[in-house]
């Protein structure tokens, strides 16, 4: 069986992968109908994070375009537990008018497109992490930046956020473990945490582990006899 992982390009230094890699965007729900066909692709998984909505709206269409099988892996979102102070929002928008007025210390960790939005809170100090630098820098008089791939532990979370005095984050609620540190790590200090609602995904096929993904793999293959 051969095996193909794509990755949308959006890091320089991705992780490295047990398989041939295909870095870039294909086009649209066309393009990549259009890639499907053109590769004979058997099978097809959708890995991407859980918030990447218009990925993952675009593998549902090519892949009914072209009937090729279809399985989502999608982490199950955090659970809330006693201690967790969360704040759910739709978007950056309202999680900047969630941060208030008042000057605050705030640790942030969402993609570096996606920090724009929070310079029209210029009064509020930010603590920014993302795995690629943030180019250009927030446009606000008050920002620090570390850069880092999960997974990142419980203590080290807890103790970037008391070196920088953070007493609020803003978080999507990605599941899994590799970034839960800071959700935990702000449970035991007490801070809220806003976090962004997750959006719409289509409703295709779906599985939480790479297990379950390897088991309807090979039922898939035999199905169509490859």
């Amino acid at each position: 069986m051969a095996v193909t992982v794509s990755l949308a390009g959006r890091t320089t230094a991705p992780a490295a992968q047990g398989a041939p890699v295909r870095i870039g965007g294909f086009g649209g729900a066309e393009g990549l109908a259009q890639y499907l066909t053109t590769e004979r692709v058997d099978a097809f998984i959708d890995a991407t994070h859980p918030y990447a909505a218009i990925i993952s709206a675009n593998a549902a269409a090519a892949a009914a375009a072209t009937r090729v099988p279809l399985l989502a892996l999608r982490r199950p979102p955090w659970a809330p537990l006693p201690g967790d102070r969360w704040i759910e929002v739709a978007d950056t928008a309202a999680a900047v008018e969630a941060l208030g007025e008042a000057p605050r210390r705030v640790f942030v960790t969402l993609g570096k497109t996606e920090i724009g939005t929070f310079a029209r809170a210029p009064q509020h100090h930010y603590l920014v992490r993302s795995v690629e630098p943030v180019d250009p820098p927030l446009a606000v008089p008050h920002a620090a930046y570390v850069t880092g791939r999960g997974p990142f532990t419980e203590a080290d979370d807890r103790a970037l956020l008391v070196t920088h005095a953070i007493d609020m984050l803003v978080a999507k609620n990605s599941g899994g473990s590799a970034t839960y540190g800071k959700i935990a790590a702000a449970r035991v200090l007490g801070l809220p945490v806003i976090l962004l609602r997750r959006p719409a995904l289509p409703d295709v096929p779906t599985v939480e582990t790479v297990e379950d993904v390897v088991t309807w793999l090979d039922h898939a293959i035999a199905l169509r006899g490859v």
